[in-house]
């Protein structure tokens, strides 16, 4: 798992150094660590889903932090996915931020299509007052069946 993890934050860090300019321009802050999320499977429906998710934060300061919470699409959201991971890097104003600092909705655009494996990518905005972005650094990988459309929202609760 840590390999794994140590490898993905290689790819991220590579690809964030490729949109650290455009990154900055937008506002998204400084890095201040990574969201690493599992998502459960189930149906989605034609008006959306909800469903259940289970995160880690890797701040670059201090412990992993344990989230849960849920991930919502609205709008058309059609078939089965087995269970996918997400990998996030979170950016915020400053170096500042404290535990449980992720809490709290999070919404943003969306779109992906799979057929057994399959790759999708959300930019969320929310957490504390609004100042907290998570930008994907890997796309969410699944197996199954489901296409989707809409926003996607997220809410995250911090468990000390």
């Amino acid at each position: 798992m840590l390999k794994k993890f140590t490898g993905l934050l290689t790819i991220g860090a590579a690809l964030l150094g490729l949109t650290s300019g455009p990154a900055a321009a937008q506002g998204f802050g400084l890095q201040i660590g990574w969201l690493t999320c599992n998502v459960a499977g189930g149906p989605g429906y034609v008006l959306g889903s909800s469903r259940p998710i289970n995160c880690m934060f890797w701040r670059g300061d201090g412990p992993p932090e344990h989230y849960v919470g849920q991930v919502t699409k609205l709008g058309i959201d059609i078939g089965y996915t087995q269970m996918a991971t997400l990998y996030w890097a979170v950016f915020a104003p400053g170096f500042g931020a404290g535990p449980g600092w992720l809490n709290g909705a999070y919404i943003g655009g969306g779109a992906g299509a799979t057929v057994g494996f399959g790759v999708g990518a959300n930019v969320l905005v929310g957490g504390y007052q609004g100042t907290i972005n998570l930008q994907p650094v890997s796309v969410q990988t699944s197996l199954g069946l489901d296409v989707t459309a809409g926003v996607g929202g997220l809410t995250l609760q911090y468990q000390p």
